[in-house]
């Protein structure tokens, strides 16, 4: 049972990133609003493929909610469920006032959609091993009620979705929305930790703890003025389109700080690692914080200096989410290595 637990919340964890990697994807396309409505997307379950398919259908059977482009001016919802005659009547149908919207495109719909997608499919694992959870409750209380966590979490994250959806990409809803993310990863990794049999030979110093607690509550707040440059970004493509060589001409502080922040970060890592060697700790995997922190410093170049590149976007967030895994795993490991020395 332990080892169906374990693969299954390694599943979890994996479809998790799939997800902050289709975000990513989704900001970086600028497909927040493919899909206008939620849970549906145009009030179908399957998005249309083609403007084609959201034009007025006589002797049609529409369900409430299904949208149609009329005009190329303006989309109508549905009022009710209805079958159209063979004039257009404007009595079963409303204006969509949530959002300015008046073209179709099939591109960010589908980018959409499939983050969508992934989404609702990263919660069918954690449904699971939240059940098989309740097999730990006599040797760890922890674990069930992580996992229960957990699945709220993501029913939490899917509300989020809706919310971000509604207010038409509220900056502050989708830093929270990217924070919730984070937080359902640690719980993930609490679990894959927590239902281990055998712990590596790894030693406790206090000095490295304090100093990975404010590296890791660091590479957080990094993430949320990440989010908040993307945003400032998103509103200068509004203003001045594609243009890149000039989206960070004028930056606000935000994007000061986070580049600031990026060089602390670097080295409170490099600090870390040499401790862990030097003391001979035994935590391994400061090995790859050091390679995600080099990584991150590329990309953040790539984009400044290289008017950010292909996927150069999404790869910097995707980077800085696994960096915050690692790191929270490492913590850990430490924290297991103190209360064992603390009962000794």
């Amino acid at each position: 049972m332990k080892n169906k637990f374990r693969s299954i919340s390694k599943i979890a964890l994996v479809l998790i990133y799939f997800v902050i990697v289709a975000g990513a994807i989704v900001r970086m396309t600028g497909s927040g609003m493919g899909c206008p409505d939620w849970p549906k997307c145009f009030g179908y379950f399957i998005p249309p493929t083609e403007g084609s398919q959201l034009l007025f259908k006589a002797n049609h059977s529409y369900e409430e909610g299904m949208m149609i482009l009329m005009d190329h001016e303006a989309f109508l919802v549905a009022k009710t469920d209805f079958v159209s005659g063979n004039e257009f009547n404007t009595s079963d149908w409303e204006v969509y006032s949530k959002h300015d919207y008046t073209t179709y495109d099939p591109v960010h719909t589908w980018v959409e959609y499939i983050n969508r997608l992934i989404g609702v499919l990263s919660g069918i694992p954690i449904l699971i091993f939240t059940v098989l959870a309740f097999w730990f409750w006599k040797k760890n209380k922890w674990i069930p009620i992580i996992s229960i966590l957990t699945l709220f979490g993501m029913g939490f994250q899917a509300w989020l979705g809706k919310t971000v959806v509604d207010s038409n990409l509220a900056p502050y809803k989708i830093t929270i929305h990217m924070v919730m993310a984070l937080l359902i990863v640690a719980f993930i990794l609490y679990l894959i930790f927590a239902s281990k049999t055998n712990y590596k030979q790894q030693k406790y110093q206090k000095r490295f703890y304090n100093i990975l607690i404010f590296t890791l509550i660091l590479s957080l707040i990094q993430i949320v003025l990440g989010t908040q440059v993307r945003q400032f970004i998103d509103e200068q493509t509004k203003i001045l389109g594609y243009q890149k060589s000039i989206w960070l001409a004028s930056p606000e502080l935000n994007f000061y700080i986070h580049r600031s922040t990026s060089i602390l970060v670097l080295a409170l890592n490099g600090y870390l690692w040499y401790l862990n060697r030097s003391n001979v700790l035994g935590f391994n995997k400061i090995r790859l914080v050091i390679y995600c922190v080099i990584l991150e410093a590329f990309t953040g170049i790539l984009m400044y200096y290289f008017d950010f590149p292909f996927l150069s976007q999404p790869l910097h967030l995707v980077i800085a989410s696994i960096l915050f895994g690692i790191q929270f795993y490492i913590l850990l490991e430490c924290f297991h290595k103190k209360r064992q020395k603390q009962l000794a």
